[in-house]
Protein backbone atom coordinates (compact mmCIF):
# COMPACT_ATOMS: atom_id res chain seq x y z
CA UNK A 1 0.00 0.00 0.00
CA UNK A 2 1.21 3.91 -0.77
CA UNK A 3 0.65 6.29 1.74
CA UNK A 4 -0.53 9.88 0.39
CA UNK A 5 -0.89 12.70 2.03
CA UNK A 6 -1.27 16.49 1.47
CA UNK A 7 -0.22 19.35 3.41
CA UNK A 8 -2.97 21.94 4.29
CA UNK A 9 -2.50 25.53 5.39
CA UNK A 10 -0.28 25.13 9.21
CA UNK A 11 1.50 22.40 8.04
CA UNK A 12 -0.77 19.38 9.62
CA UNK A 13 -0.42 16.49 6.85
CA UNK A 14 -3.86 14.71 6.56
CA UNK A 15 -4.30 11.78 4.02
CA UNK A 16 -5.22 11.92 0.72
CA UNK A 17 -7.64 10.07 -1.70
CA UNK A 18 -5.17 9.82 -4.61
CA UNK A 19 -4.03 6.26 -4.88
CA UNK A 20 0.01 7.87 -4.60
CA UNK A 21 1.79 10.74 -4.95
CA UNK A 22 5.12 11.33 -6.37
CA UNK A 23 7.47 14.36 -4.50
CA UNK A 24 10.17 14.72 -6.83
CA UNK A 25 10.76 12.94 -10.21
CA UNK A 26 9.17 9.55 -9.56
CA UNK A 27 9.55 9.72 -6.02
CA UNK A 28 6.77 7.54 -3.77
CA UNK A 29 6.52 7.23 -0.27
CA UNK A 30 4.95 3.97 1.18
CA UNK A 31 4.84 1.82 4.34
CA UNK A 32 7.78 0.11 4.99
CA UNK A 33 7.81 -4.01 4.74
CA UNK A 34 9.85 -7.10 5.88
CA UNK A 35 11.58 -6.96 2.30
CA UNK A 36 13.05 -3.66 2.60
CA UNK A 37 14.91 -4.79 5.57
CA UNK A 38 18.86 -4.56 3.76
CA UNK A 39 18.21 -1.07 2.12
CA UNK A 40 17.01 0.01 5.11
CA UNK A 41 20.00 -1.23 7.57
CA UNK A 42 22.25 0.28 4.33
CA UNK A 43 20.86 3.71 5.13
CA UNK A 44 21.14 3.35 8.63
CA UNK A 45 24.76 2.06 8.73
CA UNK A 46 25.63 5.44 6.07
CA UNK A 47 24.37 7.72 9.06
CA UNK A 48 25.89 5.66 11.78
CA UNK A 49 29.28 6.18 9.75
CA UNK A 50 28.36 9.60 9.41
CA UNK A 51 28.52 10.02 13.42
CA UNK A 52 25.78 13.14 13.48
CA UNK A 53 22.75 11.16 13.40
CA UNK A 54 22.76 8.85 16.22
CA UNK A 55 24.71 7.50 19.30
CA UNK A 56 25.07 4.43 17.51
CA UNK A 57 28.33 2.51 16.60
CA UNK A 58 27.80 -0.60 15.36
CA UNK A 59 26.55 -0.77 11.98
CA UNK A 60 23.50 -3.33 11.55
CA UNK A 61 22.51 -6.03 9.43
CA UNK A 62 19.15 -6.48 7.49
CA UNK A 63 18.25 -9.22 10.07
CA UNK A 64 18.66 -6.14 13.12
CA UNK A 65 15.98 -4.36 11.18
CA UNK A 66 13.11 -6.54 10.03
CA UNK A 67 11.50 -5.96 13.34
CA UNK A 68 10.95 -2.53 12.50
CA UNK A 69 8.73 -3.75 9.72
CA UNK A 70 5.76 -5.58 8.40
CA UNK A 71 1.99 -5.92 10.40
CA UNK A 72 2.64 -5.25 14.00
CA UNK A 73 5.31 -2.84 13.78
CA UNK A 74 5.36 0.64 14.77
CA UNK A 75 5.29 2.97 11.87
CA UNK A 76 7.79 2.71 9.58
CA UNK A 77 7.63 4.48 5.75
CA UNK A 78 10.17 4.06 2.74
CA UNK A 79 10.70 6.58 -0.50
CA UNK A 80 11.62 5.26 -3.30
CA UNK A 81 12.53 5.70 -6.85
CA UNK A 82 12.51 3.18 -9.60
CA UNK A 83 12.25 0.60 -7.26
CA UNK A 84 15.43 1.90 -5.09
CA UNK A 85 14.81 3.20 -1.66
CA UNK A 86 16.19 6.22 -1.06
CA UNK A 87 15.57 6.70 2.50
CA UNK A 88 13.38 5.55 5.76
CA UNK A 89 11.35 7.35 8.73
CA UNK A 90 10.71 5.71 11.38
CA UNK A 91 8.15 6.50 14.77
CA UNK A 92 9.58 4.33 18.16
CA UNK A 93 8.04 3.72 20.93
CA UNK A 94 8.83 7.16 23.08
CA UNK A 95 8.52 4.80 26.37
CA UNK A 96 6.88 1.76 28.25
CA UNK A 97 4.74 3.37 30.16
CA UNK A 98 1.04 3.52 29.63
CA UNK A 99 0.94 7.00 30.20
CA UNK A 100 2.86 8.31 27.01
CA UNK A 101 0.54 5.54 24.56
CA UNK A 102 0.62 8.17 21.43
CA UNK A 103 4.02 9.30 21.53
CA UNK A 104 6.59 8.27 19.38
CA UNK A 105 10.21 9.08 18.51
CA UNK A 106 10.81 9.53 15.45
CA UNK A 107 14.00 8.91 13.11
CA UNK A 108 14.76 9.81 9.74
CA UNK A 109 17.85 9.08 7.59
CA UNK A 110 18.32 8.96 4.02
CA UNK A 111 21.04 7.88 1.70
CA UNK A 112 23.71 9.98 1.22
CA UNK A 113 23.33 9.96 -2.39
CA UNK A 114 19.27 11.32 -2.10
CA UNK A 115 19.91 13.94 0.49
CA UNK A 116 19.02 17.45 -0.51
CA UNK A 117 16.08 16.16 -3.00
CA UNK A 118 13.19 16.99 -0.70
CA UNK A 119 13.29 12.99 0.57
CA UNK A 120 13.66 13.44 4.12
CA UNK A 121 10.10 15.98 4.08
CA UNK A 122 8.24 13.47 2.22
CA UNK A 123 9.45 11.10 4.92
CA UNK A 124 8.57 13.55 7.52
CA UNK A 125 5.22 14.34 6.34
CA UNK A 126 3.80 10.72 5.38
CA UNK A 127 5.50 9.73 9.17
CA UNK A 128 3.39 12.03 10.54
CA UNK A 129 0.09 11.16 8.61
CA UNK A 130 0.71 7.24 9.25
CA UNK A 131 1.39 7.83 13.06
CA UNK A 132 -2.10 9.71 13.10
CA UNK A 133 -3.53 7.44 11.42
CA UNK A 134 -2.78 5.01 13.85
CA UNK A 135 -3.86 7.14 16.55
CA UNK A 136 -0.45 8.56 17.78
CA UNK A 137 -1.16 12.27 18.90
CA UNK A 138 2.61 13.33 19.40
CA UNK A 139 6.05 13.09 17.64
CA UNK A 140 9.38 14.01 19.09
CA UNK A 141 12.83 13.33 18.10
CA UNK A 142 16.61 14.54 20.17
CA UNK A 143 18.82 15.98 17.51
CA UNK A 144 22.50 16.45 17.78
CA UNK A 145 22.96 20.10 17.25
CA UNK A 146 25.35 19.91 14.26
CA UNK A 147 22.78 17.93 12.31
CA UNK A 148 21.59 21.13 10.66
CA UNK A 149 19.98 19.34 8.27
CA UNK A 150 17.93 17.08 10.53
CA UNK A 151 16.99 20.20 12.50
CA UNK A 152 15.62 22.67 9.20
CA UNK A 153 13.76 19.30 8.34
CA UNK A 154 12.10 19.17 11.88
CA UNK A 155 11.35 23.44 11.57
CA UNK A 156 9.94 22.73 7.71
CA UNK A 157 7.48 19.83 8.93
CA UNK A 158 6.27 21.93 11.96
CA UNK A 159 8.70 20.76 14.71
CA UNK A 160 9.20 22.99 17.24
CA UNK A 161 11.92 22.99 19.20
CA UNK A 162 11.52 22.57 23.32
CA UNK A 163 15.02 22.58 24.75
CA UNK A 164 18.22 20.71 24.79
CA UNK A 165 19.04 17.90 26.96
CA UNK A 166 23.04 19.18 27.52
CA UNK A 167 24.98 16.26 27.82
CA UNK A 168 22.48 13.17 27.09
CA UNK A 169 25.03 10.55 25.94
CA UNK A 170 28.92 9.46 24.27
CA UNK A 171 29.62 8.93 20.64
CA UNK A 172 33.28 8.02 20.68
CA UNK A 173 34.17 9.53 24.17
CA UNK A 174 32.30 12.95 23.87
CA UNK A 175 29.59 14.31 25.17
CA UNK A 176 27.29 15.64 22.70
CA UNK A 177 23.75 17.17 23.61
CA UNK A 178 20.54 16.58 21.57
CA UNK A 179 17.99 19.10 20.71
CA UNK A 180 15.00 17.71 21.84
CA UNK A 181 12.02 18.98 19.04
CA UNK A 182 8.14 17.74 19.26
CA UNK A 183 5.19 18.28 16.91
CA UNK A 184 1.29 17.30 18.00
CA UNK A 185 -0.87 15.39 15.49
CA UNK A 186 -4.18 13.92 15.68
CA UNK A 187 -6.39 14.82 18.72
CA UNK A 188 -4.16 16.65 20.35
CA UNK A 189 -3.02 18.94 17.68
CA UNK A 190 -6.95 19.86 17.37
CA UNK A 191 -7.17 20.31 20.86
Amino acid sequence: MTLTQSTPPGGRCRPSSSPQRSYRSGVIVRRGEPADAAAIAAIYNEGIEDRIATFETAPRAPQDVLGWTGDGAPPLVVAEDDGEVLGWARAGEYSDRCVYDGVGEYAVYVARAARGRGVGRALLEALAAEAERRGYHKLLSRIFPENEGSLALARACGFREVGVHRRHGRLDGEWKDTVVVERLIGEAFDG
